[in-house]
């Protein structure tokens, strides 16, 4: 058993806390198919099954439990970087036969009797948390802080609050099947849904779930304002977005710290934005060293880390981490701090899971850095204004997009990916749901064998 799947075990010990309006740890209608499951439909579903290991297998279709529930016959979905630390095990509560996925789109196919504002047929994307719409955060449509919708006692112990519950995410966000599948329930669907308009195809509307809402939310969040020069660490689908939002907050420059293959893609597809090979670099502070020189001698005025805390580059941190001394390293977010100038901004938007060592505090209080946790995006903070910019053209997903996948195809498609292999980076998994691609939508992947 994994240290993932024996902190669960911990929690279903201890028990939940007895916030959450909607069922909890419903991760795969098999876990009970006479309660969640449809009696006569099956479907092909994503799960993990293992620190590192994914399959594609069949499951029973899920059915209405709740009235404020939503069925959607899922029309695409997709991988993201966040996905990999499930599949590492990095993120705890983990029990295996989960279904993955936070990011969907699809249509409605059934609705709970509660449930307004939409009719079966209706094309929609989920926002990546579930929210239920009326608590303090919700209020202020800070949707991924929802009081009610993850009563996990082990988050709330850790982090000292809880975030909203989060689909295909572990137990550890209130354990609620993903959208890695062909269809999914959408607890509170009234609240969690957005439709998407007929000018906005699936391979566009899908990104608002996480991609594009999380990017928009690390940039403004931080506060990237005119005139600003920006460094982004990380050349994924994320900080590729940022670059884009940084521009458009108006930032002068735009400087993006990554290695191999993938800062050949930026600089095809952006070409406005500088570019650091950290792996050219030759000592601990080579990144620091190269952004003073690139700004000079002060730094950039804002740093974004779109990486994670996994990610560790020294012997010291790497076996910190396998000996469990530390979740995260602190690596990235101490060259953040060391390279931006006096008060700087820090924002960090790469998934960090618990505590790190040897973080530089002081650099951070006696040169007055702003380091900011932007925290799991407010989905429903931004979609609509986000929706209008995607139908304008001011931004375009299709940018970020390289690989169109089926979905039996998924869980190589993961392996792909984890590996930083095929130049993959943003994924497009259609079902048998799925409308024709869009124009600008990439060919249909074929695995290697």
């Amino acid at each position: 058993m994994s240290l993932s799947q024996a902190a669960y075990k911990v929690e279903q010990a201890v028990g939940h806390n007895d916030n959450a309006i909607t069922a909890q740890d419903v991760t795969n209608p098999a876990n009970d198919r006479e309660k969640y499951g449809d009696p006569s439909v099956t479907m092909q579903a994503l799960v993990w099954q293992g620190k590192n290991v994914v399959e594609i297998v069949e499951v029973p279709k899920p059915k209405v439990i709740e009235d404020r529930d939503v069925i959607l016959k899922v029309t695409g979905s997709t991988v993201c970087g966040s996905d990999l630390h499930l599949l590492h095990g990095s993120v705890i509560q983990m029990s295996k036969g989960d279904i993955l996925g936070h990011e969907f789109c699809g249509v409605i196919d059934e609705m709970g009797s509660a449930v307004k504002g939409f009719s079966k047929g209706d094309r929609v994307v989920a926002s990546f948390q579930i929210a239920c719409g009326a608590c303090h955060f919700c209020d202020q449509k800070l949707s991924s802080q929802c009081l009610k919708t993850n009563s996990n006692k082990t988050e709330h112990a850790m982090y000292g609050g809880n975030t909203a519950g989060m689909f295909g995410y572990s137990h550890f966000t209130g354990g609620f099947a993903g959208g890695q599948a062909e269809y999914v329930r959408v607890p509170l669907g009234d609240v969690n849904l957005l439709k998407l308009p007929e000018d906005v195809p699936d391979e566009k509307g899908l990104f608002l779930s996480d991609v594009i809402s999380t990017s928009w939310n690390c940039v403004v969040d931080t506060g990237v304002k005119k005139g600003d020069i920006v460094a982004i660490w990380g050349a994924g689908p994320i900080g590729q977005m940022c670059a884009d939002f940084s521009f458009i907050n108006g930032a002068s420059r735009v400087i993006m710290i990554d290695q191999n293959w993938r800062l050949d893609f930026v600089k095809e597809k952006y070409p406005k934005v500088e570019l650091v090979d950290f792996s050219k670099l030759s000592n601990t502070k080579g990144v620091v060293n190269k952004l003073k020189e690139m700004t000079d001698g002060l730094g950039p005025d804002v740093a974004l880390e779109c990486a994670a805390g996994e990610y560790a580059k020294s012997y010291a941190h790497k076996m910190e981490i396998a000996m469990g001394l530390e979740t995260d390293t602190s690596e990235l977010v101490n060259e953040m701090i060391e390279s931006v100038k006096n008060y700087g901004r820090c924002g960090i938007t790469g998934v960090y899971v618990g505590y790190t060592n040897h973080f530089n505090i002081g650099s951070l209080m006696e040169r007055g850095i702003r380091l900011i946790g932007n925290g799991q995006a407010p989905v429903h903070l931004y979609w609509h204004d986000l929706l209008k910019r995607i139908q304008t053209g001011e931004i375009d997903p299709l940018k970020m997009l390289t690989h169109r996948v089926k979905m039996e195809d998924m869980a190589k498609a993961y392996y792909t990916f984890d590996k930083k292999e095929d130049g993959m980076q943003k994924i497009y998994v259609e079902t048998k749901f799925s409308a024709p691609p869009c124009e600008g939508s990439p060919g249909l992947w074929v695995p290697k064998a």
